[in-house]
């Protein structure tokens, strides 16, 4: 439930090994880079601090590895899968689609 009430109450949410400052794994900073570039703003979850949530992302998700990103209470996939979106401009799309905030330098 807890897993739920985060991806449904943000627009979009990064489960990651560590923080978008440190990450922990060269996956999870992938994934903040590639949000990042977008200029999302996006919710975090450190994984590592709660070793049951971990577990539970991934019956949750049906998705063995992490990190995951949720836009809009849907799971978009890891870092591999968001880097490709990005590159294709497909990862700007969904965001826009999603009404997801962007910041602007």
């Amino acid at each position: 439930q807890k897993i739920h009430d985060t991806v449904t109450g943000n627009p979009v949410v990064l489960y990651m090994k560590g923080t978008p400052q440190m990450p922990q794994c060269g996956f999870s900073a992938t994934a903040v880079r590639t949000l990042e570039a977008c200029g999302a703003e996006f919710a975090y979850v450190n994984i590592f601090e709660d070793p049951e949530l971990r577990e539970a992302l991934k019956r949750y998700s049906n998705w063995p590895a992490d990190p995951q990103v949720y836009v809009k209470g849907e799971l978009l996939g890891g870092s591999d899968i968001l880097t490709e979106m990005f590159q294709k401009g497909e990862l700007q799309q969904v965001l826009s689609e999603a009404g997801v905030t962007i910041k602007t330098a």
